[in-house]
């Protein structure tokens, strides 16, 4: 399955998340894991991920929060900085995850 990037933002508010990447980058992963969830998967089925960075200086933040969500053996991943997220996010995520069926 193919989930499209998450953003921080809290999904019963619709607000989005208040703070810098740590903030950010754990309410993504949050996100994404109850998306897979309702589809029948979870962060333990993903088999890579793509990580969308507003900043490269703020990897190491990000790294040590994504580290906690996916311990080793962790998926493929890609990282690579961009110009611009929605809403002026500091970190978008997107995953590839197998379903059990």
């Amino acid at each position: 399955m193919f989930i499209s990037g998450q953003i921080p933002i809290e999904p019963l508010t619709g607000e989005f998340v208040a703070g810098g990447i740590t903030e950010q980058t754990e309410q993504v992963l949050k996100n994404l894991a109850a998306v897979l969830e309702a589809a029948g998967s979870s962060l333990e089925q993903v088999v890579k991920t793509t990580v969308f960075l507003a900043d490269m200086k703020e990897f190491s933040a990000m790294n040590e929060v994504y580290a906690r969500f996916f311990p080793a053996p962790a998926p493929a991943r890609a990282t690579v900085a961009v110009a611009g997220l929605p809403r002026d996010a500091r970190v978008e995520i997107e995953v590839v995850a197998l379903v059990s069926e």
